[in-house]
């Protein structure tokens, strides 16, 4: 038994959805009250896909108060990746203050 897409070691493909589909299968779990297991099914996905959609959705739904809201996701990656340059920039300057420090000695 052997399912579309799966290679030799059991795992699936990666699968690209619209943004259109994952707000139909959220609103399903959310609006409608069906589980997260039973669309997972019915929509051929991972119950751990869907759960992380439906989480997600939860917490723009309440603004971010059951979790990090997609804004303010979006902004943690963007200055995690800020922090990330600085630091490496910071450490190029490091090196070069130590090589100048020699040569003028």
């Amino acid at each position: 038994m052997s399912r579309m897409g799966s290679s030799k070691t059991g795992k699936r493909a990666r699968r690209q959805f619209t943004e259109e589909f994952r707000t139909g299968a959220v609103r399903l779990v959310l609006d409608e009250e069906k589980t997260v297991g039973a669309v997972a099914r019915e929509l051929d996905l991972t119950p751990s896909s869907l759960a992380k959609w439906v989480s997600q959705a939860r917490a723009d739904r309440s603004q971010g108060k059951t979790g990090l809201t997609t804004a303010e996701r979006e902004e943690l990656a963007r200055l995690r990746k800020e922090v990330r340059i600085l630091a490496e920039e910071r450490e190029i300057l490091k090196k070069a203050t130590a090589f100048f420090a020699k040569q003028s000695r």
